[in-house]
């Protein structure tokens, strides 16, 4: 049989422990909302880094345009040098090929 003294030192035992429990459950919510900042701060990092790329496809795709509104002035510059190179050519045959 438990005497009235044995039960107190039981119940205080439990209260203890439950106490304690509330303790680990503060550093738990600590840790939480240590993690929750973290994740704030990263998901900053993260945005920022997404406007970077952003900016540097912006950047690369106005380089390309460029390069292609070149090659494409230069492409027409050819053809036209071309074509003005062979009509001489083309107007001399014609001078040889009729009878003076």
């Amino acid at each position: 049989m438990l005497s009235a003294e044995a039960v107190v030192r039981e119940h205080e035992a439990a209260a203890k422990e439950i106490e304690s429990m509330g303790a680990d459950l503060i550093e738990c919510v600590k840790r939480c909302d240590a993690v929750t900042r973290d994740a704030l701060v990263v998901t900053g990092e993260l945005k920022e880094v997404a406007a970077r790329y952003r900016a540097e496809a912006k950047r690369v795709f106005e380089h390309i345009e460029s390069c292609s509104a070149i090659v494409a002035s230069v492409r027409k510059t050819c053809v036209e040098m071309k074509d003005k190179i062979a009509r001489p050519v083309a107007t001399e045959a014609k001078a040889k090929g009729k009878p003076a």
